[in-house]
């Protein structure tokens, strides 16, 4: 007779989560709702205010749902519709539809990161068996057969933290994969392209919809590319676009004005938008070389990074925290041994590479390298984009096809769990 045996049961399993950005906050609020014991460690003193990414694909707004916070998100963001790719002038060259999805639970979701960052954790402080920990910075690592730890700054002094697992979801410098694989060691490339992001708001804030702009458009151009989006209710639009690699910023800060009226729709000058923040950054597609190591694991930047466009960077690391919480969930209640955590590694890492890291690399360069006037003829994405005009149900497998991120750990349970008695 097969049994599954519970060696947690006359105690809680003892999970540290290292960063207490979104990732973070959602893997605790999961495992903490499933009754493990939760601390939360954070070097900064507060959240981080930071919008930076704000679309939530099916396979995230599905984890999102499943921490009980998806209708306090939609609440403060929007359902995002129409997703297009236009040329400089504005002209549509094709999109897809969103509201082929109505009625349908996952639908692509858009707020402000550090929004929901505000929810998750204001949900996390209502668990008894949760602890967030700011000002407490992870300096070192270390590790035995039955526990790990990690040496923190603190306030206070330095001191030493145990836990069962200790879980990295401190970001693309993240300290725990440092010190785990090496300070220089997180395999990939840098883009050459300067990335720009700007967010353009207040009480003249640009109305794109104005020239019939839909929720996110990508603009297509050699030398102009960016993306124009939606990221509020109250008129709060992200613009994102290219600028010549090695500029000081600087250089950036003064070329934007110009850059603005070569791309903005109607050509306006500084008078004719409020520019409520700019920020250059490089962009990276990199995959650790594990997401466990003994009793340590990796999730969301923290183990890979690729560009923003598309969302699959945010999206693929909630689907990450998702997949981790299953596999701890089930260590937890005695359905699956911690052999499941190779199994995790294994294949969130193959999703980033057949996934993440290809898809996202062609969105970017969908974006400048190619003709604008050529491309609906010689880009397949585009023309299946097109197709989905007209055939609703390739409308919808096209738009839900992201679910592939996914993959349900529970479905390993007893292979890794059971035990003969």
């Amino acid at each position: 007779m097969i049994l599954f045996c519970n060696t947690n049961i006359n105690r809680l399993l003892q999970v540290i989560v290292v960063g207490a950005g979104p990732a973070g906050l959602l893997l605790a609020l999961l495992l903490s709702k499933k009754g493990i014991s939760i601390q939360v460690l954070d070097g900064a003193e507060k959240l981080d205010s930071q919008p930076r990414a704000t679309h939530y694909a099916p396979p995230a707004v599905y984890e999102l749902a499943r921490a009980g916070v998806l209708d306090d998100v939609r609440a403060e963001g929007f359902i995002a519709r129409t997703v297009c790719w236009r040329k400089l002038d504005g002209e549509y060259i094709a999109g897809l539809d969103g509201g082929v999805l109505d009625g349908t639970p996952d639908q692509l979701t858009c707020l402000p990161l550090d929004k929901l960052g505000s929810i998750l954790y204001k949900h996390l402080e209502l668990q008894h068996n949760a602890e967030v920990l700011w000002q407490h910075k992870v300096t070192s690592l270390g590790q035995s057969q039955d526990k790990a730890w990690v040496e923190v700054e603190t306030p206070t002094g330095t001191k030493k933290m145990e836990a069962d697992y200790i879980v990295g979801c401190d970001g693309a410098n993240s300290q725990i994969r440092r010190s785990l694989f090496g300070d220089t060691n997180f395999p990939g490339k840098t883009w050459d392209e300067q990335i720009v992001a700007t967010n353009s708001s207040g009480q003249t804030y640009y109305d794109f919809g104005k020239y019939g702009y839909k929720d996110a458009n990508f603009i297509i151009h050699p030398e102009h590319w960016h993306m124009a989006s939606r990221i509020t209710q109250d008129g709060l639009w992200r613009v994102t676009y290219g600028e010549i690699p090695g500029l000081s910023r600087e250089e950036i800060l003064a070329r934007q004005p110009e850059k603005f009226k070569q791309i903005l729709p109607g050509h306006p000058g500084p008078d004719g938008y409020n520019l409520a923040s700019i920020n250059p950054y490089k962009v990276h597609q990199r995959l650790a070389e594990k997401m466990r190591v003994g009793r340590f694991l990796l999730a969301a930047d923290a183990a890979h990074l690729c560009n923003p466009f598309g969302g699959l960077g945010l999206t693929g690391g909630i689907v990450d925290v998702g997949g981790l919480y299953d596999c701890l969930a089930g260590i937890h209640d005695g359905k699956a041994d911690d052999s499941i955590l190779d199994k995790y590694s294994d294949v969130r890492r193959e999703k980033y590479q057949t996934m993440v890291d290809p898809i996202s690399c062609e969105n970017l360069r969908r974006l400048f390298d190619q003709n604008p006037d050529t491309a609906l003829e010689t880009d397949e994405f585009l023309k299946m984009c097109k197709r989905t005009e007209t055939d609703l149900e390739f409308a919808k497998e096209m738009q839900l096809g992201v679910n592939n991120l996914k993959y349900d750990f529970r479905q390993d349970y007893s292979k890794t769990g059971a035990s003969v008695l």
